[in-house]
């Protein structure tokens, strides 16, 4: 699936007017009434159809270009690289290796 080229603070901003609780259907009619870009209006149909209960639940469900919202300089980026994953991957969905037990239950 691929993500809109925009970011969080971009969708979020769109969304400045709305009254939360909120559906999909009335976030992205909101972001149309504000004049949002069709970038926007992309990532926010990405979004499960769902009612959002605030702008922080927004800003977790909306899908948006990872390196957009990161504001990461080269030697940044660099040192995550090294420390595994692509930028914008939350820690929990990096591999790490595993414990005794979960490799005797692999067997």
């Amino acid at each position: 699936m691929s993500t809109a080229h925009t970011s969080v603070p971009e969708v979020l901003d769109a969304l400045k007017d709305v009254t939360y609780p909120a559906g999909k259907e009335e976030l992205i009619s909101a972001a149309r009434q504000a004049g949002a870009t069709e970038e926007v209006v992309k990532a926010l149909r990405g979004m499960p159809a769902e009612e959002y209960g605030g702008r922080a639940q927004v800003a977790r469900s909306v899908r948006v270009d990872p390196d957009s919202d990161l504001g990461l300089d080269a030697g940044r980026r660099a040192a995550q690289a090294r420390r595994g994953g692509k930028p914008g991957l939350s820690q929990h969905l990096r591999e790490e290796p595993k414990t005794p037990i979960q490799e005797e239950f692999d067997r």
